[in-house]
């Protein structure tokens, strides 16, 4: 556990970073900072391992003040992740993931026994361990960050935008890995962000900072988005508050039928979907006749069956060409397709449970 008690940061020019701060990060949960620049997240985060020190205040990692002893023993306990992943250019990614049991003086064996087997975690293949950082794409690269930060089996993880410089896809790509890492290992991790899309999707808990160093709300991500604190937090929680909201509820949505074709085979007219081989699907066509693969449009997001993910579900339907969700199997396979009635029907169900 992470406590901070009156914490305040004044720098030398007189401007205060952080103001105040009362917050305790809880156990082997995602904790995430959020706000707009200049709002004190990221000096908060670094006030944790002291590379930055507080001007008044205190902070305690499992109960010991982190000004108490040297600050290499305490980050020696604690994974650090920053934008760019930080990577020694001249070293292996494996030993840039043994960077620090080799610094805890652990032989050399060990450390890269414990590199290798952090590559398999993060999903990073074997035949990168003698590949340099330049080799790497920008996804991959952060993927050799969090394993370097993991090597030591810190019980702490301190995540400073550490996905902000890559593309969406890979954002997101990275994004579930970390939740399926915290699955695994429970760690207690503060994550910083000023996105408010991978502060719900991530946090447990989220703390969303107002300029001048001031905490505005700390809360459940569905709390949050149900009820902001102020007209600050609404404003930057944003007017789609409401949709992002379908992410915390669940309900199974009833499926209707669909009859696929293949290429080559007939529509008969209206909206059809096409499904390769396999029943996967490719897209729609929107006419009569024999399906041209050129003629296939791109069918938008699929939804999970059985997920119970409203989100997801009304996604599917919104984005579709057609107007109609599709819904697959763990295989990829068709299973039905999905209609904003059907969700918003459900929505109403998923309420009224509630």
């Amino acid at each position: 556990m992470i406590e901070f008690r009156g914490v305040t940061k004044r720098f030398a020019d007189g401007t205060v970073a952080v103001d105040g701060l009362d917050l305790t990060v809880e156990s082997g949960r995602i904790t995430v900072f959020v706000g707009p620049s200049g709002c004190g997240k990221t000096t908060s985060l670094r006030m944790i391992n002291r590379m930055i020190e507080p001007t008044e205040g205190t902070i305690t990692v499992d109960g010991k003040d982190v000004m108490a002893g040297h600050p290499a023993d305490l980050r020696r306990g604690i994974g650090y992740v920053i934008q760019q992943a930080g990577l020694f250019p001249h070293k292996t990614i494996r030993d840039n993931i043994a960077t620090v049991p080799l610094l805890l003086g652990w032989s050399k064996q060990k450390a890269r026994e414990r590199a290798e087997e952090l590559m398999d975690i993060v999903g990073l293949g074997a035949e990168m361990a003698k590949r340099y950082p330049a080799q790497l794409s920008g996804g991959q690269q952060q993927r050799v960050g969090v394993a370097r930060a993991l090597a030591a089996d810190p019980p702490v993880l301190l995540m400073d935008e550490p996905f902000s410089a890559v593309d969406p896809v890979v954002r997101e790509s990275l994004q579930d890995e970390l939740l399926r890492l915290q699955e695994d290992l429970g760690k207690t991790i503060v994550f910083v962000t000023h996105d408010i899309d991978e502060a719900v999707k991530l946090g447990d808990k989220v703390a969303v900072f107002r300029t001048g160093g001031h905490l505005a709300q700390y809360a459940s991500p569905a709390e949050l988005l149900a009820r902001p604190a102020d007209d600050f937090v609404d404003g930057f929680v944003g007017r789609d508050r409401g949709y992002r909201t379908l992410g915390f509820l669940e309900q199974e949505v009833p499926l209707g039928t669909l009859h696929p074709v293949r290429v080559g085979g007939t529509a008969t007219g209206g909206w059809t979907l096409v499904v390769d081989g396999e029943d996967r699907p490719i897209g729609w066509v929107s006419s009569a006749g024999v399906v041209d693969e050129a003629a296939v449009i791109p069918g938008g997001t699929l939804h999970q069956a059985g997920s119970g993910s409203l989100r997801s579900a009304l996604d599917s339907a919104l984005s579709s060409p057609s107007g109609q969700g599709v819904a697959v199997d763990d295989r990829g396979r068709v299973a039905g397709s999905i209609s904003t009635d059907a969700v918003l029907a459900a929505l109403a169900a998923s309420r009224e449970a509630a």
